[in-house]
């Protein structure tokens, strides 16, 4: 019997998918179905299915054994994490090596399921939705670059375009080239000239998924010291990147600053990685390069969803979630987006919509921090926040997110809140960041926060430029040196003058 924890969700039902690729073989266990995906366990294993494929047009047989043993093992995790379902997907070895099928024989007996062998097509199509699932839009062209291919595909939205699927996985474009990075481009720069929806997305965005770009810009950050170490939404400059993409592909994998973060294992296709990397740059010339940690599996669980799931903000979803698991009231986070919302029309501060999905998803979290010991509130908020896996939001909003609840409970003016995070955040952001803090730290003295207060606190205009704050006239008794403190920092921020008053009674102005 399942054994679930105050720390789960309870309505999911755990689901796994083993992910049978060229180089790599992974199980992962999630919580369940969901728009925002929650990783409940993850294993893998680095088989080389797919190496000396195009040579001998068979899995290698060393890999095959390793895999089968392996498959028991993953197959009893995902018994043991809980999983009701589990869906076995492979790719490109699997459905392109002569004893592919007899492999794949192997594998459901050992695996107690059917296997599903992704065509090229499928693997796209896949690997496509995984963006539209990580993204809010995704518009651009998504590259999924595994051992044994690379897949090539429009993404538009909601609307999943052509794509193409090409011999350019790293295991598979190393022996193709014999080990000669020279021939390696040469190869990369022939096949990609096939792909001509690459042209048609000139200055859009290029989505890196799979392991070996993973890694690549895993080793990026450690090189420029990048301040967040998180892979979903890293960006690339496609100018700036260029030097390090030509040292990389040069095989001088170990001179560059930082190798020690990537695994040895996965270092010898980096050089083949940045080859490709450098081609998709010359022939589709995007504006910048973004990193995707969704794929293939994620994208075949969002084909899971109904319609309406589908629709859902992911990162509202994600921030929704965590509330319910670690605020003190869901109903309060909630009465906060509201509020808070009508206290930005109020201050004239316009919202674009990226700026309002942000907005909500920070009072969604501004509580998630009550049980830590107050002192360290605001840097753990931050820390978890910062860190979270949450899908649809880029870097400087999650910096943002951040640093609100840091500052709610850290203070508005205080500048030694994380020097890192402030650093990812645009100017704009910051201020925001500072005012929405400044409203929480004002309401949550007046609602202890619980539901039922805050609907019924009022923003009036008085004339001549005065905002009142309005108390209820039956719940005078919050009004307090504090809140009306709290206020006065606020009147600061916005540079307003502000009053507090009770329903009934005299204001009090706020200096």
């Amino acid at each position: 019997m399942l054994a679930n924890s105050q720390g789960r969700l309870q309505d999911r039902r755990p689901l796994s998918i083993i992910d049978i690729g060229s180089n790599s073989i992974r199980v992962v266990v999630y919580e369940g179905l969901a728009r925002s995906p929650t990783v409940l366990f993850n294993e893998k294993m680095l088989a080389g299915l797919g190496r000396g494929i195009v040579s001998t047009g068979k899995l290698d047989p060393e890999a095959v054994t390793r895999s089968m043993e392996e498959f028991r093992r993953f197959r009893s995790l995902s018994a043991q994490a809980g999983a009701e379902k589990m869906y076995v997907l492979a790719t490109a070895a699997a459905r392109e090596a002569v004893n592919g099928p007899d492999f794949i024989h192997r594998a459901e007996d050992v695996l107690g399921t059917e296997i599903r062998v992704l065509s090229g097509r499928q693997e796209a199509y896949f690997s496509a939705l995984g963006i539209i699932c990580g993204f809010h839009p995704a518009h651009g062209i998504a590259g999924d670059l595994g051992g044994g291919s690379l897949e090539l595909v429009d993404v538009a939205g909601e609307v999943v375009g052509d794509g193409i699927t090409l011999p350019l996985g790293g295991l598979r474009l190393q022996d193709m080239a014999k080990n000669s990075l020279p021939q390696a481009q040469k190869i990369a720069r022939a096949e990609l000239a096939k792909a001509k929806l690459l042209k048609t997305g000139k200055g859009e965005t290029f989505y890196a998924v799979g392991g070996t770009w993973r890694n690549l810009a895993r080793l990026h950050m450690q090189m420029t010291g990048y301040p967040l170490d998180v892979m979903h939404h890293y960006q690339l400059d496609v100018e700036a990147v260029a030097p390090f993409l030509r040292q990389v592909a040069k095989g001088e994998v170990e001179k560059v600053k930082g190798i020690e973060g990537v695994s040895k294992n996965r270092r010898s296709l980096l050089p083949y990685g940045a080859v490709v990397m450098q081609e998709i740059i010359a022939a589709m010339q995007p504006s910048r390069i973004v990193v995707s940690a969704l794929g293939v599996r994620e994208g075949f669980l969002y084909s899971l969803l109904d319609e309406e799931a589908r629709k859902a903000d992911p990162l509202i979803s994600a921030a929704e979630e965590l509330a319910r698991l670690r605020s003190r009231s869901l109903t309060h986070a909630h009465e906060l987006v509201d509020w808070s919302g009508k206290a930005f029309r109020t201050f004239g501060i316009d919202e674009t919509e990226d700026e309002a999905r942000y907005r909500q998803a920070a009072c969604l979290l501004a509580d998630i921090g009550w049980r830590a010991h107050p002192e360290y509130r605001g840097k753990q908020s931050l820390n978890i926040i910062a860190h979270a896996a949450f899908i649809g939001v880029d870097h400087p909003g999650r910096a943002f997110l951040a640093l609100a609840t840091a500052y709610r409970y850290d203070g508005i003016f205080n500048d030694g809140v994380s020097s890192e995070i402030k650093a990812l955040a645009t100017p704009r952001y910051l201020e925001r960041a500072r005012v929405l803090a400044g409203l929480m730290r004002v309401v949550y003295l007046l609602t202890a926060a619980m539901p039922g207060v805050m609907p019924r606190l009022k923003w009036e205009d008085r004339g001549e430029g005065t905002l009142a704050l309005v108390i209820p006239a039956d719940l005078a008794g919050l009004y307090g040196e504090r809140p009306a403190g709290r206020l006065a920092q606020l009147a600061r921020i916005i540079n307003r003058r502000l009053v507090l008053a009770v329903e009934g009674g005299p204001s009090v102005t706020v200096k």
